[in-house]
Order: C-alpha cells, then structure tokens, then sequence
C-alpha cells in the first residue's frame, strides 16, 4: 500500500480529505503508527468531521496536542478560528462572488447556470438535493428530485 511506504519517513501526515455528505475513511491506523519515526506528527484538519486517523480525537487551541505512541497528534477543531481575522477575510474572498450571483438571480437560476454551485446544493424549496447529505440521513428525510 502506497500510504504505508510513505508514512514510514514522514516527518509530518496531514489529514484533509472530505467527502462532502459523507464520512471519509480513517486513513492512518493505530498499527500505522509502529512504522512511523518517534517524534512525528500528524494533523487531523478533518477533525471536525470526525477524523481521518483512528487514533484522532478533537483537541482545541488551549490544549492542542496530545501523543499516542510517541506520535505527536494535533487535532484542534476549527483550525482557522486561530487565526479569526485573516481565515474571515480568506472565506469572504472566496465566497462574495457566490453571493452576489445568488443575490442577483436566485438560487434557482444561478444553480441553473453555474454548475459549481448546483454541485453545492444541498437543499433547495425544502427538498434535500445532495445525494449524500440525503442517504446520511436515512430514515429521517427522503430525498426529493430537484425540480425548478
């Protein structure tokens, strides 16, 4: 396995991956932990969605790291709360084109016209449209065909 070969000369495994509407799976095991040099660290981003590695658990900003067989863990929930001003400045960039299409033409049209914000849809005239979001909640939403 690819990930076993390469965590054994890490210095430092960062954990990112999303799978939006659904948990993504743990990566690094416990057991990967024996191959990895003493004194590594790995960061969880994904903390906040439960985790990347089995050995993860959310930590915070006071407290940050914790060490599970001499693997330096950081798993700090909300990771750009750190850093308030500049993540709030990044997010608004990132997100004020979004906005100001939705503002100016509805939700409906610009979802239309934009498929990067059709691909976020998850909920649109109280229907759930975003498969996973809808089979994470089996049982206590059903999924409705989006319909303009």
């Amino acid at each position: 396995m690819a990930l076993e070969t390469y965590i054994k000369d890490a210095d430092i495994v960062i954990g990112a991956i999303l799978i939006p509407g659904d948990r993504a799976p743990k990566l690094i095991r416990r057991d990967h932990l024996k191959m990895m040099n003493k004194g590594a660290v790995l960061v969880d981003v994904a903390i906040d969605q439960v985790g990347r590695f089995e050995t993860s658990h959310p930590t915070n900003h006071a407290d940050p790291v914790f060490i599970v067989d001499s693997i330096i863990h950081y798993c700090v929930a909300n990771m750009p709360g750190a850093y308030v001003h500049a993540s709030t400045y990044a997010l608004n960039n990132a997100a004020i084109g979004y906005g100001l299409q939705l503002a100016n033409k509805g939700a409906g049209k610009v979802c239309r016209e934009n498929p990067a914000l059709l691909s976020g849809l998850n909920a649109y005239k109280g229907a759930v449209t975003f498969p996973g979001v809808a089979e994470a909640f089996v049982g206590f939403l059903r999924r409705t065909p989006l319909t303009w």
